[in-house]
């Protein structure tokens, strides 16, 4: 089977998508059946590389500022340049799908190749209109009506998670599919804690909600003085949340690390003790079970993330600060039931696998081809 992939980030560029991606192909790589064309994006000049034997990677200069926040302008170059590559690839190759990761930008280069090869849309967060706040405007008079005939004119359309797919029957009626991401349990492990430490990894944007876990720290340090908390991530809201820790003093119980080179990441999370995710929209992670797999409790808001939530941590309201202090001190003051979420988490964890989601994209793109 022949697999055209158009996914705009790919590790180091872009977040959880492109870990994801990276993972997937990981599964596919031991596959002899299958051939995939990823088109990309590079973090410098134009590339084209063997990703395995049977999966080749196009990487397209896009001019990328920052690594893990997008700017329209540097989208809308790879959509140009991701569109003339796979038409001319599409007329090279006999593709039996073409796998659109996002519902744009890829899935509207899969959109105007439809006639050619048929195509599926993965959506991942961002790309659903209503999900984040920054692309309200454009979401309203743009990318609404556009995901509507793009999901449409989709052969199968997927979410990463239940929440996500629940925010897209606003825009379509299409039915949705989900699969949630995988983990490599065996590179994500837990380990040995010597003091209490709160875990955050994320980018630093608004959308993540880290102010209202900032401000539950502050009031759980007037207990416990000698907890800590990291924030492993860069974004645009950095200088915002430092100046807080500055002027609240607590700078010296926040270690905010920059970026993590994702095969040095499993390290910060076997050193933590709780993984907190508070934010106000997220489909559902790859740092959610990265925390699962390495033994931690996770304390989340009701969203995707939320699903994940089965006695191995707390589900708190949205932009509640106090709600996550709470969840917080459960923890401190109860080191037992802190050992038995963590135990949870790492049983949920194994249970989902790479090779298992591996299998359900295949199992699509077999029904795509019949």
């Amino acid at each position: 089977m022949k697999i055209l992939m158009l996914n705009y980030e790919f590790p180091p560029v872009g977040g959880g998508a492109a870990n994801a991606n990276f993972y997937l192909l990981k599964e596919f790589a031991k596959s002899k059946n299958l051939q995939i064309d990823l088109i990309t994006s590079s973090p410098d000049k134009f590339k084209q590389e063997k990703f395995s034997n049977n999966i080749i990677m196009y990487k397209l200069d896009v001019g990328k500022k920052q690594f893990h926040y997008w700017k329209i302008l540097e989208i809308a170059k790879y959509t140009l340049k991701a569109f003339f590559l796979a038409k001319k690839l599409v007329k090279e190759k006999e593709y039996d799908l073409c796998h659109c990761w996002f519902g744009w930008p890829s899935g509207i280069i899969g959109f105007l190749l439809r006639k050619q090869v048929p195509y599926i849309v993965a959506l991942r967060g961002s790309d659903v209109p209503g999900y984040n706040p920054r692309l309200k405007f454009l979401d309203k008079i743009l990318f609404k009506p556009l995901s509507k005939i793009v999901w449409n004119n989709a052969k199968t359309v997927t979410a990463v998670s239940n929440d996500l797919k629940k925010l897209a029957r606003n825009t379509s009626n299409k039915k949705i599919e989900v699969i949630y991401n995988g983990i490599d349990s065996k590179e994500f492990t837990p380990g040995r804690k010597k003091d209490f430490n709160v875990l955050f990894v994320g980018r630093l944007i608004e959308r993540k909600g880290l102010i209202f876990l900032l401000e539950a720290f502050k009031n759980v340090l007037q207990k416990h003085s000698n907890i800590k908390l990291t924030i492993v991530g860069s974004g645009p809201q950095e200088s915002e949340l430092k100046k807080f820790c500055k002027q609240n003093n607590i700078s010296k119980n926040v270690n905010f690390t920059g970026m993590v080179e994702h095969k040095n990441i499993h390290k910060i999370y076997s050193q933590s003790s709780v993984f907190v995710l508070p934010s106000i929209e997220e489909a559902l992670a790859n740092v959610t079970q990265e925390a699962l797999a390495s033994g931690l409790p996770v304390i989340t808001t009701k969203t995707g993330a939320a699903e994940l939530i089965h006695n191995n941590g707390f589900i708190v309201e949205k932009q509640n600060s106090k709600q996550i202090e709470k969840a917080l001190l459960k923890y401190i003051e109860n080191s037992a039931l802190l050992q038995r979420h963590s135990n949870n988490s790492r049983k949920l964890a194994e249970k989902m696998s790479w090779q298992n989601v591996s299998k359900k994209y295949l199992q699509v793109y077999s029904q795509v081809k019949k």
